[in-house]
């Protein structure tokens, strides 16, 4: 069921989905927020949608089975990282040098997590997060080496895997003019039916971003944050703003420490740390009773979840 403008209405001008537990476990996506970049403006919104339909799909056969939110997140976020119209993995967003370098992070709502920056190599970089967390005594790597990638079992991919052309045709223009929307993250969020919650966030960041530039997408706390009992998070949008605002972690101490609940602390947390700021951006979130709040203040938000009715595709 696409929506567009289907929201709550709040005095700061978020749009915000507030949707009680379904089935006993949940599952929201989003694949990024801003506006739709030119370059592929011509695919029409079906493309979009049915790239958000697939990776829902992938997450909730596990959730259905009774499986790990962990699990059903990353698999989620491994359908967005393969699918050429999302900012993570191919057709990721170039840096200035015109290659990519892409971010990731994962966290269930144990308080374990995993994070890479500046990834070259990793075809999924979302598993490759959560082998940092799995395989490693670290929590956070920066440019993992293509050893290591394939050491950890996971597969590669040459730059020009990657790289598209639409995207080669945006960064010459941005080069050229320095005005467009630039920014684009994929992520999602679980509550199994064990009560446990998880997220995941991948992406390529700014285009033209500088080499070693890193968002909030593989800072704990920032673009990304679980705990069991409260809620997981996935953040998307301007990342410098979603650091200073430590964006993910506010939500949930808005709910540990004043005792609101999930729409109100997403809520006052765009309106204090983004919109306040003219930052823009938006977010998926599941508390740990199941509920999913999806929020933005950006123009536009692609993301997917469940209500009553069945699968909500925003573009």
């Amino acid at each position: 069921m696409p929506v567009n403008e289907e929201a709550i209405a709040r005095p700061t001008g978020i749009r915000l989905w507030d949707v009680a537990p379904q089935n006993g476990f949940a599952l929201a996506l989003h694949g990024g927020a801003g506006g739709l970049i030119e370059e592929l403006s011509n695919e029409g919104t079906a493309a979009f949608e049915e790239g958000l339909a697939i990776a829902h799909a992938a997450g909730r056969a596990i959730l259905e089975r009774g499986g790990h939110a962990l699990d059903a997140v990353c698999a989620t976020v491994e359908q967005l990282e393969n699918h050429r119209l999302f900012n993570a993995g191919r057709g990721a967003a170039l840096t200035a040098a015109g290659g990519v370098e892409l971010d990731a992070s994962v966290m269930d709502g144990s308080g374990q997590a995993g994070a890479i920056a500046a990834s070259r190599h990793a075809k999924n970089p979302v598993f490759v997060a959560r082998s940092v967390m799995e395989k490693s005594p670290h929590l956070f790597l920066v440019s993992p080496s293509k050893e290591m990638v394939i050491d950890w079992g996971h597969e590669t991919a040459e730059q020009e895997y990657f790289i598209t052309e639409p995207r080669q045709r945006q960064l010459a223009r941005i080069q050229d003019s320095q005005f467009a929307p630039r920014h684009g993250t994929v992520g999602a969020v679980a509550r199994d039916s064990e009560g446990r919650v998880a997220a995941a966030t991948s992406t390529g960041g700014m285009v033209n971003q500088q080499l070693g530039r890193v968002g909030d997408t593989p800072i704990i706390g920032a673009g990304n944050y679980a705990r069991n009992e409260f809620a997981a998070i996935s953040c998307t949008g301007d990342g410098e703003a979603f650091i200073r605002g430590v964006v993910a972690y506010d939500i949930v101490a808005r709910m540990r420490y004043l005792g609101s609940e999930l729409p109100d602390a997403v809520a006052a947390t765009v309106d204090a740390e983004l919109t306040a700021k003219h930052s823009s951006g938006g977010l998926v979130s599941v508390g740990g009773d199941g509920r999913v709040v999806v929020a933005h203040n950006s123009p536009r938000m692609f993301a997917a979840f469940e209500d009553e009715n069945g699968l909500v595709l925003l573009t």
